[in-house]
């Protein structure tokens, strides 16, 4: 096998692992602390892209994906503290109500674009920077993707500061082990319950920029990606952000190798099986979360 084929698919798997971790990462933090499936997630991605695409038509030049990507975090950030004050907080004794709300919410999110900005989609331009690539001898690495693949690493980096350096990390973890424990000592569980969700959802947003760069923002664009993010979380260990790391490397990299010898539909049949049967032999994932919020469901 061709040693520079075999070496862009590892980068291929990277670079989706990186697209994965972003999408899933808000679900993880949410599932988490709330025990709350969010349904309308994928729609947060969305909303995040075409933040992005309003944002580069009023800041065009180099700098504008930058702008984007502030906007996208703040404005997806601010939905999702919406969303999880009007909504989410009312229904979270109850999970199948909160899976039925979200779903309708999705609905709504995705007609809602479709009347703003048309079904056929549009296009985000990525920075005269980006274009190109790195070439490492006979390899090729787009900049587009090595961009993705920092904004990814640097995510990761900014929540596990937030979770392991600050107070509010402290109050999170607190919580996630166990609520009514935090709040008989005093903690606004349902501050850190709004905040954990609208920084999740401000992740989500920044997932959307990137996936922006990659294709046409669609109303659906969510829905691409929403499966396979449900599917990382529950193979990391339901709340753990570095099992969701794990989970989407290995599902990104599965997915790049086994293109190698099938194609693109079949190797998604192939990763299900994969997942599938790695948690017949792991059913707490990747890493097992202790948590008396879990332990008590």
């Amino acid at each position: 096998m061709d040693t520079a084929f075999l070496t862009g698919q590892l980068f291929n798997g990277f670079s989706v692992a990186s697209l994965y971790v972003l999408a899933a990462m808000g679900l993880a933090l949410s599932f988490g602390l709330m025990r709350v499936i969010n349904m309308a997630h994928g729609e947060i991605l969305m909303l995040g892209s075409y933040i992005a695409y309003l944002t580069m038509l009023f800041v065009p030049g180099p700098a504008g994906i930058l702008v984007a990507m502030v906007t996208a975090f703040v404005g997806a950030g601010l939905f999702g503290a919406l969303l999880e004050t009007t909504l989410v907080s009312k229904l979270t004794s109850r999970p199948l109500d909160t899976l039925l709300a979200t779903w309708g919410v999705s609905l709504i999110l995705q007609q809602a674009a479709r009347d703003a900005f048309g079904a056929t989609g549009v296009s985000v331009q990525a920075p005269a920077w980006l274009d190109g690539g790195l070439t490492i001898g006979t390899l090729q690495l787009p900049m587009a993707r090595l961009f993705i693949l920092l904004v990814a690493v640097l995510v990761l980096v900014g929540m596990a500061a937030i979770l392991r350096y600050t107070r509010i990390g402290l109050l999170v973890r607190a919580v996630n082990q166990d609520r009514p424990t935090a709040s008989a000592m005093g903690v606004n569980v349902r501050l850190v319950d709004c905040f954990i969700f609208s920084l999740g959802a401000g992740v989500a947003g920044l997932g959307g920029v990137v996936l922006a760069l990659l294709g046409p923002v669609t109303p659906n664009v969510g829905q691409s990606y929403i499966v396979t993010a449900f599917l990382v979380v529950i193979l990391g260990g339901l709340g753990s952000l570095a099992g969701t790391t794990y989970a989407a490397l290995m599902i990104g990299l599965f997915m790049a190798l086994s293109q190698i010898v099938v194609d693109v539909s079949f190797a998604q049949v192939l990763t299900l099986l994969f997942v599938i049967l790695f948690l017949q032999f792991r059913p707490q994932g990747v890493i097992a979360v202790k948590s008396r919020a879990l332990d008590t469901e």
